[in-house]
C-alpha cells in the first residue's frame, strides 16, 4: 500500500529509464549520501539599489523623454518582475500526501515543501488539505470516497488565483492516482507536469504493512477487503478499497470499483480523459525499488500481475491498456512523455540529493 512519510535515507541509487517502463533499460546512476543540500548556485542574490540627481530638461521635451521612460520601464517590468503566470516565473506546484498522512506534518508534506521552496526560491506550494482539519486530512485518506476527494480538489485549484495560469502536480503514494485522476477530469487550470511518487496507477493486491501509527487502522481496513473490497458499502466508505485491484476477480473489479477502474478506462473509453491526460508535458512515475508496502511494486510503475494470477507481473507495455492505448499512454509513451524513475529503498524512503537530483528539475 503506502506510507504516510517520505523518509530520507543514507546510500540510496537511483535508475532512470525515459519511455518504455522497462526496468532492464534503467541505468545506475549510483550512490547518494544523505546529508547533502542542494542549494542555487552564489547564495542569496543582492539587489543594490542607486539613487542619481538629474537635470531637468528643456520643457520642450519633457513629454517625449518621460514617454521613452515608461517605455523602458514598461518593458523592464515586462521582462524582469516574477508576476504570477508570467513566462520565466516558477510555475506553482500542488502536492497530495498519501494514506495516513496530511497535508502539513513538517516531518513529511512540511519538509518536502520546504525542500521544494529552498531549491526554487519564490515558488508557490499548495499542500492539499482534504477536510476542515489535519485531523479530518488523516482520516478521509482512509474513509473518504475518492471521487469526492478529487472533486473537492479540483473546486479548490479552480478558486485560487495562483494556479490560474497552470501548475505541476507531485503525488505521494495514493496521491499519484489521485492527482492522476485530477489531470483527467479537471482541465482547468491546466496540469503541466505529473509526478507521482510510488503512486498505484494500476492498483494493489495486497496490503503487507502500513505506515507509522497507523497499523490498527490496518488491521481493520484487512478484514474489510477480506470481507469483500467490491461490495457497495466497503467500496464507498474506504479508500483503499476504491483502488482494489483482485487479478483473480477482474470482471467484479471492472463493474464494481468506483474509481480505479473508472480512471483506467476499464468500463469504456471516455476521450476527455485520455485527451487530457495526453495534455501532460511529462508524467513521471518514481518506484522504489525494495518496496514493502506496495503490491505488485511494479504498478508504481502502470504494471500489474497477469489476468487470472496473482504471481507473475507484466510492465505497461505487455498490457491491454497500453496496447490498446486506452489512456494515451502509449502514445505519450513515443513522444518521450513518459520517465520512469528507480530509487533503491523502500516505500518513499529517498534522500534530499536524489530529490534534489531527480525530481527537482521537472519543477524547474
Amino acid at each position: 500500500m503506502e506510507a504516510a512519510r517520505p523518509v530520507p535515507t543514507h546510500g540510496s541509487s537511483t535508475h532512470r529509464h525515459d519511455g518504455g517502463g522497462e526496468e532492464s533499460g534503467l541505468r545506475r546512476a549510483g550512490p547518494y549520501g544523505a546529508g547533502r543540500v542542494w542549494a542555487p548556485p552564489g547564495g542569496r542574490r543582492r539587489r543594490r539599489v542607486t539613487s542619481r540627481c538629474f537635470r531637468a530638461p528643456p520643457a520642450g521635451h519633457v513629454v517625449a523623454k518621460m514617454a521613452a521612460l515608461a517605455a523602458v520601464l514598461a518593458l523592464l517590468c515586462v521582462c524582469l518582475c516574477p508576476c504570477p503566470g508570467r513566462s520565466g516565473a516558477a510555475v506553482p506546484l500542488v502536492i497530495w500526501h498519501g494514506m495516513g498522512d496530511s497535508c502539513c506534518n513538517p516531518l513529511s508534506m512540511g519538509y518536502i515543501r520546504e525542500l521544494v521552496q529552498r531549491g526554487i526560491p519564490g515558488i508557490y506550494v499548495l499542500n492539499l488539505r482534504i477536510g476542515r482539519s489535519t485531523v479530518q486530512d488523516v482520516e478521509n485518506s482512509f474513509f473518504m470516497n475518492v471521487n469526492d476527494q478529487v472533486t473537492e480538489v479540483c473546486s479548490q485549484l479552480a478558486k485560487d488565483p495562483h494556479l490560474k495560469g497552470g501548475y505541476n502536480a507531485m503525488g505521494f503514494s495514493q496521491g499519484g492516482q489521485f492527482l492522476r485522476a485530477v489531470a483527467q477530469r479537471c482541465p482547468s487550470p491546466p496540469m503541466f507536469t505529473l509526478i507521482s511518487i510510488g503512486g498505484q496507477h494500476q492498483g494493489v493486491y495486497g496490503f503487507p504493512r502500513c505506515p507509522g501509527e497507523s497499523s490498527q487502522i490496518c488491521d481493520w481496513i484487512r478484514k474489510m477487503l477480506d470481507l469483500g473490497a467490491y461490495t457497495p458499502a466497503i467500496q464507498e466508505h474506504l479508500v483503499q478499497a476504491q483502488y482494489w485491484h483482485d487479478p483473480l476477480k477482474e470482471e467484479d473489479y471492472r463493474k464494481k470499483s468506483i474509481f480505479l477502474a473508472d480512471i483506467n478506462q476499464e468500463r469504456g473509453i471516455n476521450e476527455t480523459y485520455k485527451k487530457n491526460l495526453m495534455a501532460l508535458k511529462k508524467f513521471v512515475m518514481v518506484k522504489f525499488l525494495n518496496d514493502t508496502m506496495v503490491d505488485p511494486p511494479i504498478s508504481e510503475w502502470f504494471g500489474f500481475y497477469k489476468s487470472g494470477q496473482a504471481k507473475d507481473t507484466i510492465p505497461l507495455k505487455e498490457t491491454l491498456l497500453y496496447k490498446e492505448d486506452h489512456l494515451g499512454l502509449q502514445q505519450m509513451d513515443k513522444a518521450g512523455k513518459l520517465v520512469f524513475l528507480g530509487v533503491e529503498g523502500d516505500h518513499l524512503h529517498f534522500t534530499e540529493e536524489w530529490f534534489y537530483t531527480h525530481i527537482l528539475p521537472f519543477l524547474q
